[in-house]
């Protein structure tokens, strides 16, 4: 699937906040972040978490499904996000039968 026209979430997004973990956490392995590709696809960086991506969109949303690699262990969940009012993301986290987390971002 292709971003729609207008989706206003494309590009690159620093998350600077959760509800679950602390910043030092988030940056554990590098900046933690959050990528939107209008071709499907995007990629989710935080902890020691590195996964990609498989993107729906609408205007202010995005729904995802993630799989990738927490500390060498193969893992998945799902998730979305939202642009706020205030120009930042609200992204909702989930490991499948595990953690879930409320996570804010900021446009890079």
């Amino acid at each position: 699937m292709t971003a729609p026209m207008g989706c206003k979430l494309l590009g690159r997004w620093r998350i600077v906040e959760s509800d679950l973990w602390d910043r030092d956490h988030l940056d554990l392995c590098g900046p933690a972040s959050i990528v939107v590709n209008a071709d499907g696809y995007g990629k989710i960086c935080l902890g020691a978490l590195q996964a990609g991506l498989t993107l729906e969109y609408a205007k202010d949303s995005v729904w995802f499904e993630w799989d990738g690699f927490d500390e060498m262990d193969e893992v998945c969940g799902s998730g979305s996000a939202h642009l706020q009012n205030n120009g930042g993301l609200e992204i909702e986290f989930a490991y499948r039968y595990g953690d879930e987390a409320l996570l804010k971002a900021e446009r890079c």
